[in-house]
């Protein structure tokens, strides 16, 4: 190609590449105050639209196979442009394509508190929309840049006639996955699962941070991540706390003795739970669930939430205000066990090991000879020691003075 000619493609270049620049700059101070997705816009496709702009303008300018002086580069030339724009268009489409979903998404976080269940479906359709759409059409583009070369395009009818064949191959092939791209459509689209729902699956208490048509990510407590396959969701069950809104009840469960004056107890849960900031003001309550084998009474408290944050805060705060509650007003409450002693104490023979000698009474403690372990011995030989301590008078018996 001559000057003439270079200039001619370079001035087509510019003239594409001026255009986007004015486009840019009416999305950026016109029409941005009016419209909000400009913004979206100018910033998903700064760089995609001046790449597709150029790509289209040296196609336009190309001069034709007769008028370029060395011909034999003129067919690879062509088909490299060719590609070059097909890229270029592709890219700008998945751009506007982003662009437009982000406005979308913008507006549904504005609202998309854990309350408002109809914003995060919503949202969730809208991201595995994004994701399909953007599948499309890089698939479109990938065929389309296939058929550029002339060895692919005979392939055409034959892959037509023999797509049922080439699908049923794919789909046996392909099972886990397909199996994973429609269990991701069952679960967005049959409000199953949402972004940000709190979940718990297999023990892990998370919330939803992605869904694609093959993985939910959800974000633990602890900012770990855990990455799980979509048909897990469809085939194992597993927990929702918000499915149909957030509003959540926590339980704290704590066991203590039988003398636990429950009334009094239950007056100081209702203080604090009124109290308590986090508290909705639904329900609360104080209740003996359960009596155990051990000797104790279970006690469950109750609180109600806005959402399960909250909860799990007012679990804590209430579980440590009845551990110090108990301690400093009732410590005769706190968990202990309990010996029973069957028979007369003063007919056994038998010592008493150190443990159970310190459960007896008083009055029955005395009677018992203390052994040089602690334990306590027979009542008999102890009355026996004591009229010998009374006949002696401390100088060996009554008999000693004569």
């Amino acid at each position: 190609m001559d000057l003439l000619q270079w200039t001619g493609i370079l001035v087509s270049v510019l003239i594409a590449m001026g255009l986007v620049s004015i486009a840019h700059w009416l999305l950026t101070h016109q029409l941005s105050k009016v419209w909000g997705m400009a913004r979206y816009l100018v910033a998903r496709c700064r760089v995609s639209a001046y790449v597709a702009a150029a790509a289209v303008g040296v196609n336009i300018s190309l001069p034709s196979r007769g008028e370029m002086e060395d011909t034999s580069l003129y067919a690879p030339l062509l088909h490299a442009l060719e590609i070059l724009m097909i890229i270029g268009l592709t890219w700008l489409a998945t751009s506007v394509a982003y662009a437009i979903t982000d406005g979308v998404l913008a507006r549904l976080a504005v609202s998309n508190g854990d309350a408002d269940r109809r914003s995060r479906r919503l949202q969730t359709q809208v991201r595995l929309m994004r994701r399909i759409i953007t599948g499309v059409i890089v698939v479109i583009a990938t065929a389309a840049v296939l058929f550029t070369f002339d060895a692919v395009r005979p392939l055409g009818a034959g892959l037509l006639t023999s797509a049922g064949l080439i699908g049923i191959v794919a789909g046996i092939a392909a099972q886990s996955t397909l199996g994973n791209l429609f269990a991701g459509l069952q679960l967005t689209f049959g409000d199953a699962l949402r972004i940000n729902d709190i979940v718990v699956f297999d023990g892990e208490w998370g919330r939803v941070e992605e869904l694609s048509l093959t993985t939910v990510t959800l974000r633990l407590w602890d900012e770990r991540r855990l990455v799980i396959p979509v048909s897990q969701f469809t085939t194992t069950s597993f927990e929702n706390w918000t499915k149909q809104g957030t509003s959540i009840t926590g339980s704290v469960m704590i066991r203590v003795d039988w003398e636990v004056p429950i009334e009094e107890l239950r007056t100081a849960v209702g203080d604090f739970i009124t109290a308590h900031p986090l508290w909705d003001g639904r329900r609360w309550s104080l209740q003996a669930t359960d009596i155990l084998e051990g000797g104790l009474v279970e006690l469950r408290a109750v609180a109600t939430t806005a959402d399960s944050d909250a909860r799990w805060d007012i679990c804590c705060d209430l579980r440590e205000h009845l551990i110090s509650y108990i301690s400093t007003h009732y410590p005769q409450a706190l968990p202990r066990g309990r010996t029973e002693i069957v028979g007369d104490p003063e007919e056994n023979g038998a010592a008493l090991p150190p443990e159970l000698a310190r459960a007896l009474p008083a009055s029955v403690r005395g009677r018992y000879a203390q052994a040089p372990d602690g334990s306590l011995g027979d009542p008999k030989t102890a009355e026996g020691r004591d009229h010998g301590d009374e006949d002696g008078d401390g100088d060996g018996g009554s008999d000693g003075g004569d």
